[in-house]
């Protein structure tokens, strides 16, 4: 059982967490500032520091707080589902719904993503990871599955389907939400890849 300390530890750096996705959606990445983030948290810069080794430190741990939180409500809606169809129409479904139920999340991420840099000056959205996201580790897993089964066609490539669904969806984190209908969306998108994989 967690012990009080290690409770408070947790819940002072998610809200801290929570300050820093607030400030990065209305200021943007390069605007935001250790200082500010604590005058969001209502607290001092020295307790961000206390927690958190610099802005860097706090920038990674906030983009892992982002794709976790993305990947539980995910997970929670697909795992349920026993047919691989039902699997990737949760998916696609609940990928889009996440983003217009969270949408200073979404923002957040792309800040993060897009201007952070390594301490040697690349872009995060240029780094090589040896490990694959969750998220995409997932839905292939269901199109290659449901292939294997014959559930789907066989005449597709995973791999080409998984970027072509991720990156439908990611798109639509960068339009203007008063342009574009995420129900109509999503029923068009899902019907795409359906027509793709059967």
């Amino acid at each position: 059982m967690e012990d009080k300390q290690s409770f408070i530890t947790k819940a002072r750096r998610e809200q801290i967490i929570k300050a820093a996705i607030e400030v990065l959606k209305e200021i943007g990445y390069v605007n935001t500032s250790l200082a500010k983030i604590a005058r969001k948290a209502n607290i001092s810069t020295g307790l961000i520091s206390y927690y958190f080794s610099g802005k860097e430190d706090l920038m990674n741990n906030t983009l892992i707080y982002l794709l976790e939180q993305e990947w539980l409500y995910i997970n929670k809606r697909v795992a349920p589902k026993s047919i691989w169809t039902d699997k990737l129409i949760e998916f696609i479904e609940a990928r889009l719904t996440y983003q217009v139920l969270n949408r200073t999340n979404s923002i957040a991420l792309i800040e993060i993503v897009f201007n952070a840099r390594t301490s040697e000056q690349v872009p995060y959205y240029l780094l090589e990871d040896d490990e694959e996201d969750i998220k995409t580790s997932l839905l292939k897993e269901i199109l290659f599955e449901g292939q294997e089964t014959n559930e789907f066609g066989g005449d597709f490539s995973p791999e080409a389907v998984s970027n072509i669904i991720q990156g439908a969806i990611s798109e639509t984190m960068l339009s203007p939400q008063n342009k574009l209908n995420h129900k109509e969306y999503s029923l068009e998108l899902v019907k795409g890849v359906l027509k793709i994989i059967k």
